[in-house]
């Protein structure tokens, strides 16, 4: 396979301004514990490495390596975001009379209300797994190989959405958590069989699926478009579980632990 290029995506001013918030953010009192830290910038880091390194070169080449970069994107960089808790070091960064204005018009605004209920675990389920399996309608997915801009609001969609979903995961901030454990387990379950469903759809369909990636003369390493489809039908199966095992992995061990100090009793599923 030939070396591949580092790419200039535009994505790297948004990369910039979050790390220079979060820096901001963190200084005196808001300074956060090295893991916080640690996870926050690895986040930026997974994000540049998955637009701007040779995995997006080689994603208009080889639908596994595409598949990759969309795993990173949804499932990598956001709850790795929210695991530096990001929002009130952000926050702290802006100007004080900008910050107060914001938070007014979040909280008061009837504009606003549709985007906040975004945010609850319900609508942010069905806004997750409804992005992802959109963009991977054949008409879609081929429309984003061949509009640099299409491809843009496809990543985007997939990074912010996966911050919706994974918020209501790792709740992160001084917020009472909005779902129970297990409850957590099965949001998590629920959406990593939604990504099997369509790895197995890939995996037994006898042709491939996407018309862009079949049309291709060549590809690196030799590889079928067939094969490849396969390959990345594996990709999504294994790599794109990770994340939700470990979930359900830290999820069974909170849920089973012994309560060490009493506690509010969280919402079992807020709507």
């Amino acid at each position: 396979m030939p070396l591949a290029p580092w790419l200039l995506d535009p994505s790297l001013v948004y990369v910039a301004l979050a790390g220079g918030l979060y820096a901001l953010g963190s200084r005196g009192r808001g300074r956060p514990r090295p893991r916080e830290a640690l996870a926050f910038y690895a986040s930026l880091l997974v994000i540049v490495i998955a637009l701007c390194s040779p995995i997006d070169y080689f994603a208009d080449e080889l639908f596994w390596v595409h598949m990759l970069q969309h795993i990173l994107l949804l499932s990598v960089a956001p709850p790795l975001m929210l695991l530096g808790k990001p929002w009130p070091r952000m926050w702290r960064a802006l100007p004080l009379a900008p910050r107060t204005k914001l938070a007014r018009t979040i909280v008061r605004s009837p504009g606003v209300a549709p985007v906040r209920a975004l945010a609850r675990p319900i609508p942010a389920w069905i806004l997750f797994n409804v992005t992802f399996l959109g963009w991977h309608i054949p008409a879609a997915y081929n429309l984003t190989l061949t509009s640099g801009a299409v491809h843009a609001v496809e990543h985007a969609m997939f990074f912010f959405t996966g911050l919706l979903f994974w918020a209501r995961v790792i709740d992160p901030g001084p917020l009472r958590p909005r779902l129970v454990w297990p409850v957590r387990i099965a949001y998590a379950a629920s959406t990593m069989v939604v990504g099997w469903l369509l790895a197995i759809t890939l995996v037994i369909v006898p042709h491939p699926v996407y018309g862009y990636y079949s049309a291709l003369l060549t590809r690196p390493g030799g590889i079928s478009a067939l094969t490849d489809q396969q390959l990345a039908a594996g990709m999504m199966w294994v790599p794109g579980s990770l994340a939700y095992t470990i979930t359900f992995i830290l999820g069974f061990y909170r849920w089973l632990e012994p309560d060490r100090a009493p506690s509010p009793t969280p919402a079992a599923f807020t709507t």
